[in-house]
């Protein structure tokens, strides 16, 4: 997110406008007036010579000047040539060559003369050139032949064009040369060779010239290169070598300077000119230049190196960059330096120009010509285009060097005067008129206009006038108080008013009054003030994936008079609205983001007097494209050097570069993770394994993920070697009780190092130190049989190939195979920690019994019975392991009150051994579980009941509930109560103390040991919580005492008299009732549930059916009943409603049929029996 400021065009056009708040006013075009050229031609005009020539001059003046020119000082005929014609209410030439002519018959020198009857202006001298393209001259050039090592110069010497071409070098099918620090072009053309390398003969070499006006390349050309050396070039491996140049031969030489020769050379540069100053050395190895200057540093603003530090470059040079440089070329063998001294020279610039004169008769006036420059440029003076001293005597008028005074002026001294100050480096023409004249004031610009600035603005109001004698101006706020000037208030010199802040209080109409001893003149301005527009809430920079919804705000403040305008940018670019985004007032929403829509975002909110803008870039983060163009070079025995172009990161910087290979013998289409390497580089050089046929891709990483694979490189196989390892991992395991396999990771192919790989096995057992045994393998394991049981060997496993051996493997050992174990732990003892816990010590068995590796000591042990009468226990066999050679353990997570069998088995690698005899033992009673299913209804405001069913763990024999209670209302607490309960109680009615308050419950079973684990429950929030208790109870006696009341429940009295008889009418036709728990009675409004509207839906889903028992475990029996609901309906397809009571069929099948229609899941309603009556 930023505010942008306003481009810097905008502070550029503030800038030359006050600039020129102090200009001299100028004359209107109404009024008489000397010539004044407003346009002509460069000094030095080079011309296309396939096009026609324009010589531009132009002038303005009253009466309206004439013109004419003069070349080589002479003056131009240009009636007499038909080729040439001047336009029509100007001076500017135009030569036409279509039908003919030579363009450079009319180079030379040409200035032009506007001229009226007030005087004469000139235009520079324009020196008109013709553009030249000369072709290059044929050449036989022969082979260049060098030593590798020595320095090269191939030189250019291109033809003399106009302008100067631009060259560069190239070979003859057109592919640039590569330049760098040792091989590079210098500024007059040449290519320089440091020291010349066999590689550098794989090309030719080709000078070209592009000429500028005629759009043509020239080519010389091409110079073949031999290079002599001491190796061949396909010996690949030393071109990576630490020290190249060592390496192939080529001897080390101190540095040298190709250009400029010697060692101190001069330069002479121009004033506002760029100073290039070059050195370009030879040496093995290739030298470093570096710059210095003596006595002081180098400009930072404006110097820059160029060329690989071969150039140094100083812009815009101005005297203190006169001295003395120095290049310093270095490398291990030496140094060596090059001074270069610095002379600054000028073209005349000025320092006071001449400008025009605007005078009444008889005031006085000078105008100055004032120029520097080195050497120091002599001034001349020109009046009306003739030198000063032949114009005729004016006494008004005194020459005193580079001023000219003059007095008591009259109408007679109007005229144009040049100033020409030149020295060997170049010249200044300047115009300048003496105007006489007696004009009263007059105001120039519309009258009464508006203008609107935006508050705390500068700005300022204009009021152009003129006037001779030049009036004085002051301005006035509301046609009242003194002068404004000073403060926040300036005037300028030619009328202008500038405020420098506006405020409020600034607004209203300003008068500008212009006066002089002729007359006066005013005009008025209205300024508005408005308020500022501004982005209070601008976008900010985003981050999102592709895909995803992007939402860019621009909230806007501004003046309400003013129409505003919201507009966005895309990189500086306006946006197109597309199908995919849309623009709301405030707000911009791309949806669907890609990879095109990243990049910054303006959004431009602007009236017709201001603007503002706020900036975000939006960043899409994507995957890295693939790399692409694999290169192999440097090939060597044993490395490679990986070159890649990198794809396009998409927003998110490339970390890694993964470099994987695969080889087409071992796992031919397999791929491998060669290397790793940092996102900022694109080459590396690999190390290869010998005997390896290698294809490389690259895989670019980033934050988001990974690039797809790049395309494979081309194959590169390396020649073959012993192995330098063995195989890993070796290891020896009995996978039977008589035999002893032998596996190892097998070598992959790059550690192979050859062909026909293959693997040396050896084992002998360790005790005997016996001879060693071996056989050839070609796969990853070996089995060795008729091995005695868990034997200790001594293997070792060798890599072969057709090459040779690998290096001595290390000796490994394994063992045989195991047998079970052959004995049991004896004298296992059990001591009961606690109700769920016990101890177990046994003792150890004989080493030679375990037949293998002891893994651990094992306890099988089940859950017998348990001390409950009637309680089913379930007797699967759980274990406790104790890893090692132990003595003792714990087992634990018994269940209490329960009696238990316990054996004890050795375990080793095989399995398990015989069992110990086996040990019972009982654990005591313990606490319960929780009491299940503990249920809290409020029938009404009175009372509270309780339901809860046994634990379903009771660990023990239950000697009663205990019950804790507090009454609560927001944060006041009242005193706990305590009830305790026999163990078959299972329901607790509380008479509530008042209607308002809540209370928690907690419930917890008892054994001898102590309570088990708590529950707690809530009861229900009251119907409105928030009415005082004393305001409730008045509305019930208030309700109660109504007549409306009293007739709605007789009433409902009636009704439910009626749906007690349809019941009993259903119940006789074989329809379905509610059973409900523990009752035989009808659904009826006495029962609670029913008068409040509340059912329990969780609470009595698994609570035992009328007619069964709960014993102490929570299991349910069922009692025995000559009842049986098959004897009813469709025997065991009883439904049950919401609230757990069973509907029965009490219909034979045939009545059930007639009346299904009428049926319903659900208990009967008293609207189903009004529907069923109907």
């Amino acid at each position: 997110m930023a505010r942008l400021q306003p481009p810097p065009w905008v502070y550029a056009a503030f800038l030359l406008c006050f600039l020129g708040l102090g200009r001299a006013i100028e004359i209107p075009m109404d009024l008489s007036q000397p010539p004044t050229i407003t346009k002509q031609s460069v000094k030095d005009h080079i011309v296309d010579p396939r096009d026609n020539i324009l010589i531009e001059c132009e002038a303005k003046g009253n009466p309206a000047p004439s013109f004419h020119w003069t070349r080589n000082s002479r003056f131009f005929n240009v009636a007499k040539d038909p080729r040439v014609s001047m336009r029509r209410r100007s001076g500017t030439l135009v030569i036409d060559f279509r039908s003919g002519g030579r363009p450079e018959e009319y180079e030379g020198e040409y200035q032009c003369f506007a001229r009226n009857k007030f005087g004469t202006a000139l235009s520079n001298r324009i020196r008109l050139q013709v553009s030249k393209s000369p072709l290059w001259p044929k050449e036989s050039l022969d082979p260049v032949v060098v030593q590798e090592g020595a320095p090269l110069t191939l030189q250019c010497n291109p033809p003399p064009g106009l302008p100067s071409p631009v060259i560069f070098w190239m070979s003859s099918s057109m592919e640039p040369i590569t330049q760098n620090k040792r091989v590079s072009q210098g500024h007059n053309g040449d290519l320089y060779f440091s020291n010349v390398m066999v590689q550098d003969m794989q090309t030719d070499y080709s000078c070209n010239a592009r000429f500028h006006f005629t759009h043509t390349i020239q080519q010389k050309n091409p110079f073949t290169l031999k290079v002599l050396t001491n190796h061949p070039y396909n010996d690949s491996s030393l071109r990576n070598h630490p020290d190249m140049y060592s390496a192939r031969g080529v001897a080390e030489r101190t540095p040298s300077f190709m250009y400029p020769q010697g060692t101190a050379s001069s330069q002479m540069v121009l004033r506002g000119m760029d100073l290039l100053l070059e050195c370009i050395a030879s040496g093995v190895p290739t030298p470093d230049i570096a710059w210095y200057k003596k006595g002081g540093d180098l400009p930072s603003d404006k110097a820059k190196f160029e060329n690989f530090n071969k150039a140094l470059r100083i812009t815009n040079v101005s005297e203190e960059d006169s001295g003395e440089y120095f290049c310093l070329a270095s490398n291990k063998m030496g140094s060596i330096r090059h001074t270069i001294s610095v002379r600054v020279k000028a073209a005349p610039y000025w320092l006071d120009e001449p400008k025009n004169l605007i005078l009444a008769p008889g005031e006085d006036g000078r105008l100055v010509c004032r120029a520097s420059g080195n050497p120091k440029p002599t001034v001349q003076w020109m009046v009306n285009g003739e030198p000063l001293q032949s114009a005729p005597p004016n006494p008004n008028r005194e020459v005193a060097g580079d001023t000219i005074i003059f007095r008591d002026t009259q109408i007679s001294s109007r005229a144009v005067y040049q100033c020409n100050t030149s020295n060997e480096h170049g010249y200044l023409l300047a115009n300048a008129f003496v105007s006489v004249l007696d004009v009263p004031p007059r105001m120039l610009s519309p009258r009464n206009q508006l203008i609107r600035v935006i508050l705390y603005n500068r700005t300022r109001l204009d009021c152009p006038f003129f006037g001779s004698p030049i009036p004085t101006l002051r301005w006035f706020k509301n046609g009242q108080g003194s002068n404004l000037d000073g403060g926040n208030y300036h005037v300028y010199e030619n009328g202008s008013l500038e405020i420098k802040m506006i405020r409020k209080e600034d607004q209203g109409i300003y008068t500008c009054v212009a006066t002089n001893i002729l007359g006066k003149a005013e005009n008025q301005v209205r300024l508005e003030v408005k308020d500022p527009t501004r982005i209070y809430r601008m976008p900010e920079d985003q981050v999102a994936k592709r895909g995803t919804t992007v939402q860019l705000e621009c909230r806007v403040k501004h003046d309400p008079s003013l129409k505003l305008t919201v507009s966005w940018l895309k990189d500086d670019e306006p946006l197109y609205i597309g199908n995919r985004m849309k623009k709301e007032d405030d707000s911009l929403t791309i949806f669907g983001v890609a990879e095109r829509d990243q990049g910054s975002y303006t959004c431009f909110a602007s009236t017709e007097l201001d603007q503002d803008l706020a900036k975000a870039y939006l960043t899409v983060l994507g995957r890295p494209d693939r790399p692409r163009d694999l290169e192999l070079t440097d090939l060597a025995e044993r490395s490679v050097r990986l070159t890649w172009i990198p794809g396009a990161d998409n927003n998110s910087p490339v970390t890694d570069y993964v470099v994987q290979f695969e080889e087409d013998q071992f796992q031919p289409g397999v791929w491998h993770d060669h290397s790793k390497f940092p996102g900022s580089v694109n080459s590396a050089v690999l190390q290869l394994s010998p005997y390896v046929n290698y294809q490389f891709r690259v895989i670019a990483v980033n934050e988001v993920g990974s690039s797809h694979p790049s395309l494979p490189s081309e194959r590169y196989r390396t020649s073959g070697a012993p192995p330098e390892s063995n195989p890993s991992d070796v290891k020896g395991e009995g996978t039977r009780k008589n035999n002893m396999e032998i596996t190892w990771t097998p070598m992959n192919a790059t550690s192979a190092f050859g062909p026909n790989l293959r693997y040396i096995v050896k084992w002998r057992r360790r005790e005997t130190r016996e001879t060693w045994n071996n056989v050839t393998v070609w796969g990853s394991r070996y089995v060795v049989g008729q091995t005695p049981v868990y034997v200790p060997y001594e293997i070792r496993v060798q890599a072969e190939n057709d090459f040779g051996k690998g290096p001595e493997p290390d000796t490994v050992i394994g063992y045989s195979g195991e047998d079970y174990p052959r004995a049991a732990p004896t004298d296992v003892k059990i001591r009961v920690l606690n109700s769920t816990a016990i101890s177990l010590q046994w003792n150890r068995v004989y080493s030679d019994t375990v037949q293998g590796q002891l893994r651990e000591y094992r306890a099988y042990y089940w859950r017998e019975s348990s001390l409950l009468k009637n309680l089913w226990v379930s007797q699967k066999r759980q274990q406790a392991s104790f890893p090692g050679d132990r003595l003792r353990g714990v087992v634990s997570r018994l269940f209490p009150y329960s009696n238990y069998k316990l054996e004890m088995v050795v375990v080793n690698g095989r399995g398990d051994g015989p069992r110990s005899e086996t040990k019972e033992f009982t654990t005591p009673e313990g606490v319960p579980s929780a009491p299940r299913r503990f249920r809290v209804r409020q029938p009404n405001l009175e009372i509270i009941n309780l339901e809860w069913d046994h634990p379903e763990h009771p660990n023990g024999i239950l000697i009663g509930y205990s019950l804790r209670y507090v009454a609560f209302n927001g944060t006041k607490v009242g005193k706990q109560i305590v009830e305790n309960f026999s163990p078959n109680q299972t329901k607790f009615t509380v008479q509530r103390a008042d209607p308002v308050s809540r209370y928690r419950f907690t419930l917890s079973a008892r054994t001898q040991v102590g309570s088990g684990e708590a529950v707690t429950e809530e009861s229900p929030a009251p119907p409105n919580e928030a009415t005082p208790t004393a305001a409730y109870t008045n509305n019930q006696a208030d309700i109660a005492t109504q007549g409306w009341f009293i007739g709605l429940m007789c009433a409902i009295a009636l009704l439910v008299l009626i749906l007690l008889i349809v019941c009993f009418i259903k119940r006789s036709r074989g329809g379905k009732y509610p059973v409900r728990e523990k009752k035989d009675v009808p659904l009826g409004p006495e029962d609670p549930k029913e008068e409040d509207g509340s059912f329990d839906y969780s609470d009595e889903d698994n609570k035992p059916l009328q007619g069964s028992q709960t014993s102490l475990d929570g299991t349910i029996k069922q009692q025995e009943s000559d009842d049986s609901l098959v004897d009813y309906g469709e025997g065991g397809e009883g439904q049950f409603n919401e609230d757990g009571s069973f509907i029965g069929q009490y219909t034979v099948k045939k009545d059930k049929e007639e009346t299904e229609g009428n049926e319903s899941s659900e208990a009967t309603s008293p609207v189903n029996a009004i529907y069923s009556l109907a």
